[in-house]
């Protein structure tokens, strides 16, 4: 079964997400997509570092989630993604699409297009329980710089092609679940 949680930054998708992974009864891997590049953002990964109990297995996967998702499921895994808007965040600027939306160039980016796909390709494929994290990030104002305009763009189609092929799909706002799909 498959799972795709979303709300705002700070929202509790991922106490969700981290609650539904222990609720499970299966061996959790934590498949963490987020990199440190300062302070701050080695603060958050610490948070959420120090919330997971310590006998669930970790995977550090910022580009290919595809391959890491095939190597690790299993009918008795719970393999919780946290989270698709940085990993997508990754593949836009080791895929050079953010580089060129700030020069006004069309998005010609194989690695994003390659890696994207493979997971919607994927998902419906893979045996045990996996829950996927992401952010709703379309609810604000149109950003005024080119590759945050593409980023919105391309995090909303991420959402929507992964919610058509998740069985559940959950939207938590001020730390409350509303079930948007159940199949």
């Amino acid at each position: 079964m498959s799972e795709l949680i979303l709300g705002g930054a700070r929202s509790g998708k991922s106490a969700l997400a981290e609650k539904r992974a222990r609720a499970s009864g299966l061996h959790v891997v934590y498949l963490a997509t987020a990199e440190t590049h300062d302070a701050e953002m080695t603060r958050r990964i610490e948070h959420h570092r120090a919330r997971r109990p310590a006998e669930w297995g970790l995977v550090e996967t910022p580009l290919h989630l595809a391959a890491a998702l095939r190597q690790h499921a299993a009918a008795d895994a719970c393999l919780l993604v946290d989270c698709l808007t940085l990993w997508l965040s990754n593949l836009f600027f080791a895929g050079h699409a953010a580089a060129q939306a700030e020069a006004g160039q069309a998005i010609d980016c194989a690695l994003l297009a390659d890696e994207t796909q493979a997971l919607l390709d994927l998902l419906p494929t893979l045996p045990g329980r996996i829950i996927l994290v992401s952010n709703e990030v379309g609810w604000g104002i149109v950003p005024m710089e080119p590759v945050s305009r593409l980023f919105a763009d391309e995090q909303g189609r991420l959402n929507q092609h992964v919610a058509a092929v998740a069985e559940r799909v959950t939207l938590v706002a001020a730390g409350l679940p509303l079930e948007l799909k159940l199949a």
